[in-house]
């Protein structure tokens, strides 16, 4: 089971890569939220899948029994997709907000909107 989810973790990971080398804002956004769920998939996966054992904690004991999974990645994943969340919202917003402004979705074509006679930033401070 693991070696499927590396699988598809790889495959997850090239088409993040992929739309985020894209020139479309809206690529790029959506190579954003599918490298979260790829680390998020990844996360899980290291946390080991064994159905058969249940991690829960003995009467008496202070560690779960060998071999059952680690509740921790779980949890760590939860926080993760709900950041995940709040970030691909806020990029949305960002995103909409510049293509209003600047009536483009290509990356080269919002560089044309930079004046050409502006300042130039400073060299060193």
């Amino acid at each position: 089971m693991e070696v499927a989810l590396a699988g598809l973790i790889g495959l997850f990971v090239a088409a993040a890569v992929y739309l985020l080398l894209s020139k479309a804002i809206i690529r790029m956004l959506l190579g954003v939220a599918i490298l979260g769920n790829a680390v998020n998939l990844l996360i899980f996966t290291v946390g080991r899948l064994t159905p058969e054992i249940p991690p829960i904690v003995a009467a008496g004991e202070y560690l779960p029994i060998e071999g059952s999974a680690n509740p921790l990645p779980q949890a760590l994943i939860l926080t993760a997709i709900v950041i995940g969340f709040a970030l691909l919202s806020f990029l949305l917003v960002l995103g909409y907000r510049a293509y209003q402004e600047l009536d483009a979705d290509n990356t080269d074509n919002m560089r044309l909107a930079e004046p050409e006679d502006a300042p130039r930033p400073p060299l060193s401070y």
